[in-house]
């Protein structure tokens, strides 16, 4: 199976052709917005961050700038900075040219002038970016050179059930085609960690997978509370859920059977054909998928029983949901519909479905969306997103 995709300068593969305009900070956030609305084909991003943060903080905010900037399905980058942040401007541009070599401009808000010769500097910057983004031809890939994100938010039984059963085929079949696949949310393997690791490629991996789950309860506990007065949610509830450990062997269904090559800290650049990996992100979605978009991931697929419209500024996120009621278009009873919000209808597995077909189906899809298909997040312009904290700001 192939996907039609761009080829960049740093030898990996784009899905989608955007020029980024990256705020290095809150302060830079608007003139950013400002900047990428004035230009067809360029996108941004609300950076609620990028300065009174701690040290660790900072490094996850530079981390997802500079894997922002770095994922396949952006040609170029216009950095805009205020310029007194924390996130100083030769530091993100430093962190970016460590992971790529693509096309880089830089705006400094402070040093132009303020904000109208900042976005008339920065329009023109990408409006060139976009012209010659817009003469790159698309050409056949295999498969193996994707990574895709699996995400699972607004769970309800039928996640575990139906919806990450197939996202789990998918990852075996990414994997066997020789890509790669990353599960994601620490805190929804708590209580499942166990058997999670029993798939552990090597000894160093297993005792990685424990290690990410006890730091991360750890973290909570060090500030008093405690993951399980949050998780499960109250629309995980009112789905059916009843504790973290159930909600917990439903997500590991996600990556599927194939034993889990490495594990990766938030943000960090994921290699290529290295089949299952992990990551270490929050449940909070917006967070999570931030992480792995900044992994490198390509396409994210992401279930939902309850529904949910969550996108991303830069890779398309396909829905995928087990609960039939959420995914009908006409019901007479007073239930919740998100067909407007749903890609891919998995319930029939719950029904006898033959899972093989239903896998050959997504696989499909998931060619179509990696060669141009949109998504109903992307036709809805939905791009939230978010940076994951450990601490209060500074």
């Amino acid at each position: 199976m192939t996907f039609y995709g761009y080829k960049r300068p740093d030898g990996r593969v784009g899905v989608r052709n955007k020029v980024l305009i990256l705020p290095a900070s809150v302060c830079a956030s608007d003139t950013a917005r400002i900047i990428a609305q004035q230009v067809e084909g360029a996108v941004t991003f609300n950076n609620q961050l990028g300065c009174s943060q701690v040290a660790s903080d900072q490094q996850y905010t530079m981390d997802v700038m500079a894997g922002y900037a770095a994922n396949p399905n952006v040609y170029g980058t216009v950095v805009v900075s205020l310029g007194c942040e924390n996130c100083q401007m030769d530091l993100v541009v430093k962190a970016i040219q460590e992971r790529t070599n693509k096309p880089i401009e830089q705006v400094i808000i402070q040093e132009v002038g303020g904000t109208l010769k900042a976005v008339d500097i920065g329009v023109r910057y990408a409006k060139a970016m976009v012209a010659d983004a817009s003469l790159l031809q698309k050409e056949e890939f295999p498969m193996s050179e994707l990574i895709i994100g699996t995400e699972c938010g607004g769970s309800d039984p039928t996640s575990g059930l139906a919806a990450n059963v197939l996202i789990g085929e998918m990852s075996d079949r990414i994997v066997a085609e020789g890509g790669t696949s990353i599960l994601s949310e620490t805190t929804e393997f708590i209580g499942a960690e166990h058997i999670l690791a029993r798939r552990a490629a090597t000894p160093e991996v297993h005792d990685r997978i424990f290690e990410i789950v006890h730091r991360y309860e750890k973290a909570l506990q060090l500030v008093g509370e405690e993951v399980r007065e949050g998780n499960p949610s109250p629309g995980n509830k009112a789905g059916g859920i009843t504790t973290l450990e159930e909600k917990s062997l439903g997500c590991i269904h996600k990556g599927g059977h194939t034993p889990v090559n490495a594990v990766y800290d938030y943000a960090k650049q994921v290699e290529a054909h290295q089949g299952l990996v992990v990551m270490d992100t929050p449940g909070n979605d917006p967070s999570s998928v931030a992480a792995m978009v900044a992994g490198g991931a390509q396409v994210i697929v992401f279930s939902s029983g309850r529904g949910t419209p969550t996108g991303n500024p830069l890779a398309p996120v396909i829905k995928i949901t087990g609960n039939r009621i959420t995914f009908a278009k006409m019901m007479r009873l007073p239930v919740i519909l998100m067909e407007d919000n749903i890609d891919v209808d998995a319930s029939p597995i719950i029904y006898g479905g033959d899972l093989k077909k239903l896998g050959d189906d997504f696989m499909k899809l998931v060619s179509e969306v990696a060669s141009g298909r949109q998504t109903k997040a992307e036709a809805l312009g939905f791009t939230e997103m978010a940076i994951a904290r450990v601490c209060n700001f500074v």
